[in-house]
């Protein structure tokens, strides 16, 4: 028997149970749900002896094999996602059901996530496999020097470096969404696009929220002019930091219509990259306002945000299904619709506080 036939005699026998339940006809759909099992065993069994026949054909070089495989994935995920995701257990699936993304759709999601505008970009991620650990980092100190010692005076006693502990703890964050059984019975190609790039552009919000949540923590600097950038580039980051201007739309409108007393725009496109800008010895990064935005007054953060900033990416997705879940607003099961929850993990910490400087402008200036 081929794997594509138990799918769809699984899909069957998942509505038998389903309707001999609602039927009261329980005894019948403790049977149902045994044969159920038997064609799972009987699916896992086939799967991993065509998987072993992959291997070895891997082993063996085959070229085809990659594009195959990623191939089989997006129809095992668009055949899950028709499933309600059920009968999909797998290794490292909580107990209480899910299913984890396979490793390509992952990939996928995290590339969609990237194609829009993702503070990821500007802090450093580090990607971890325990949910929860700490991480030990040297921090900036100023160094005297050493003393003059006389012949046969005392040496003196000199501080050493100085470090810091930073702990995280992965959480969790998700959302739902209803997808129709239209789309559910549409292609795997439509499926897989549609869950994947609502996850991705989630994923993609959650992580700028989390990041200008703990950049947000430091105490606003109010400013009323360029010089305030200067100040805060200069003197309270100086040059240990390579210093960037980060800003939303109306930041970057602010800074585009500043002159000198000649008239001449201050802001200035890098000549090697036009996309690129620069005023006072430091690239301007531009957030859109949807991610960043003003809130009676305008967002500059300037400084080094990789040395600021960590996200500690757990890397790991998993999403559950039901036909029969309510929600506040929705009932899948009056309304002939499946909810999708997916789940991301992840934590952001800050990690040198002096590494930045979050500016306010009023708009009024």
């Amino acid at each position: 028997m081929k794997l594509k036939d138990l799918e769809v005699k699984i899909s069957a026998k998942v509505e038998e149970v389903k309707n001999l339940v609602a039927d009261g006809k329980i005894e019948d759909a403790k049977k149902a749900k045994q044969e159920l099992k038997d064609l799972q065993e009987q699916y896992d069994l086939l799967k991993d002896l065509e998987e072993d026949k992959k291997k070895d054909m891997k082993d063996k070089g085959n070229p085809l094999v990659d594009d195959q495989e990623k191939k089989d994935n997006v129809k095992k995920f668009a055949n899950a996602a028709r499933m309600g995701f059920r009968n999909m257990m797998t290794e490292g699936t909580p107990a209480g059901g899910g299913y984890t993304v396979p490793e390509d759709i992952n990939t996928r999601i995290q590339e969609l996530r990237d194609a829009k505008f993702s503070l990821r970009s500007l802090v450093t991620v580090e990607n971890v496999k325990t949910n929860k650990g700490s991480r030990t980092y040297k921090t900036r100190s100023t160094q005297t020097g050493f003393a003059k010692v006389g012949e046969g005076g005392k040496i003196g006693k000199k501080g050493g470096p100085r470090f810091s502990r930073i702990d995280y703890n992965i959480e969790k964050y998700g959302g739902y969404f209803a997808v129709t059984d239209e789309l559910l019975e549409d292609s795997d190609a439509n499926i897989v696009s549609t869950l994947t790039k609502w996850i991705a552009d989630e994923s993609r919000v959650t992580d700028n929220n989390l990041i200008l949540g703990v950049l947000k923590t430091k105490k606003a600097v109010a400013m009323t002019s360029l010089d305030d950038i200067k100040k805060a580039k200069n003197v309270t980051l100086g040059s240990a930091y390579n210093s960037k201007i980060v800003t939303n739309d109306d930041g970057f409108q602010w800074l585009d219509t500043l002159k000198d007393e000649n008239g001449r725009y201050l802001l200035q496109p890098n000549p090697t990259d036009p996309t690129q800008y620069r005023i006072a010895g430091c690239e301007v990064k531009v957030v859109p306002n949807a991610d960043l935005p003003t809130v009676d007054k305008v967002p500059f953060i300037v400084g080094e945000l990789k040395e600021a900033v960590t996200v500690f990416d757990r890397n790991k997705t998993t999403i559950k299904a039901s036909d029969v879940a309510a929600t506040t607003d929705l009932n899948a099961f009056e309304e002939d619709l499946t909810l999708f929850r997916a789940i991301v993990r992840e934590d952001v910490k800050i990690k040198d506080e002096k590494a930045y400087v979050y500016l306010e402008l009023d708009q009024t200036v």
